[in-house]
């Protein structure tokens, strides 16, 4: 049997185990290992699998994903996602559709401290959902504007997702936070545009809110959150800056939210515990993933395939936008059925080397594209994450009325995506100027 074609297998073979419920990364990690042994030996194969499992667990590079998850669960459970939201709703919650649109703006600024979609859904549903209720909001529009929301929290720095892609590509984490600003703005815009047509058109889907004075908006600044907000200035712009690593940054950031939430007496010792919890298991998991991936990809790696696709794919009489529509449609497909942490480390060995060094794109921004699209997938069924977290959070909601009032959303991350993808510089300027 050709390298070729043990490669293959072995991913059907990945897709049969996660159909059977196998967890992702041992998915991975043993579908590798398999087709390692089969193209080498097993010896060898043994050897490499001990080899990446300290080499990853013991990077001190990856210690960034635990100063970041520790950031973004201090600042959940110290109440700043409340604060948030009662600003964003004291600047806009009077307009058509407001209470939605401040959402988005609360979704965007929380996003910017937590860095993950799903805690970033999880905190704005329990948060404004109540509040949309009691304003007679419909309810599609409501748990949509909140799942969709959360997306913003893999594209404005600190973003998990960016730390990963940039470990597996090799590529600065502050070059790919710093691409991910003006498209993480763009989106939030696009949402907010998305939302005001559609209660412009139907003002029954979403009333306007009372609205405040310019002293409650003002004072709705108070309660910690200036403080916060420039913690997250400090840690982002020292990064950015080159005063930090990325690991370093996420500490000042981890250490000032915990210090402004002791001296605010916002978190409890309970609270304490859970961040420290939610932050080891997290960690753990995605550590876990990485590992499973970077053996999955030695399989791959030797089994040729990035090559033959490279090859096959310069071969084609396509633009290379074309050929990149092709790479994208077939993120979105997958992101239907694969967490999206995942697609992004089981696809990079395979598509990064034909974006990058075949159709000649810049790597950042192929970052930023991918991740936008693998975005897609925790909003659309069957998979959807956010969807389900907010499932959670209001379970007497069907998951066919939340899935219903995502499609507008969806259109508006295409959008995103295409405008990106027309002007690249929108990804690539912020990143320039730190080269």
């Amino acid at each position: 049997m050709s390298e070729m074609a043990i490669g293959f297998i072995g991913i059907l073979l990945f897709f049969i185990l996660i159909m059977l419920r196998m967890p992702i990364a041992f998915a991975m990690a043993l579908v590798g290992f398999l087709g390692f042994s089969l193209i080498t030996s097993v010896s060898t194969a043994m050897s490499m699998v001990a080899r990446e499992i300290y080499s990853t667990f013991s990077s001190f590079s990856l210690s960034v994903i635990a100063m970041f998850c520790w950031m973004g669960f201090l600042a959940y459970y110290s109440g700043i996602g409340q604060r948030l939201y009662v600003f964003a709703y004291k600047m806009i919650g009077h307009w058509p559709g407001g209470l939605a649109i401040a959402t988005q703006g609360a979704c965007a600024i929380f996003g910017a401290i937590c860095g993950s979609n799903t805690a970033t859904a999880a905190t704005m549903g329990a948060i404004a959902l109540p509040e949309m209720q009691k304003y007679k909001y419909d309810t599609s529009l409501a748990t949509a504007s909140v799942a969709a929301g959360g997306v913003l929290g893999v594209l404005i720095p600190p973003s998990v997702i960016f730390i990963v892609y940039g470990m597996a590509t090799e590529q600065s984490i502050g070059e790919l936070f710093m691409a991910g600003i003006l498209p993480g703005i763009l989106l939030m815009l696009l949402y907010m545009l998305t939302i005001y047509i559609q209660t412009k058109r139907n003002p029954l889907l979403g009333p306007p809110g009372p609205k405040a004075g310019w002293k409650e908006r003002i004072e709705s600044l108070h309660g910690g959150l200036g403080e916060v907000l420039a913690i997250f200035l400090l840690s982002m712009g020292g990064l950015f800056a080159g005063w930090f690593t990325a690991t370093e940054a996420g500490a000042v950031g981890a250490a000032g939210v915990l210090g402004v939430a002791l001296i605010g007496r916002t978190i409890s010792w309970d609270g304490f515990k859970k961040s420290l919890f939610d932050t080891t298991r997290t960690t753990a998991m995605i550590m876990l993933l990485i590992t499973g991936s970077v053996i999955f990809g030695r399989l791959i790696s030797v089994s040729r395939i990035p090559f033959i696709l490279a090859e096959w794919a310069g071969s084609l009489d396509l633009p290379a936008w074309a050929v990149m529509a092709i790479i994208l449609f077939i993120h979105l497909i997958l992101g239907c059925v694969i967490d999206a942490l995942a697609m992004i480390l089981l696809t990079i060995p395979i598509f990064y080397p034909i974006a990058v060094d075949t159709l000649g794109y810049d790597p950042i921004w192929f970052g930023v594209i991918i991740v936008l699209v693998v975005a897609m997938g925790v909003i659309t069924p069957p998979v959807g994450m956010n969807v389900y977290i907010l499932k959670g959070v209001v379970p007497d909601v069907p998951l066919e009325t939340i899935f219903k009032g995502i499609w507008p959303f969806l259109f508006a991350i295409i959008v995103c995506i295409a405008i990106i993808m027309i002007f690249p510089g929108i990804a690539t300027f912020l990143p320039g100027i730190l080269r």
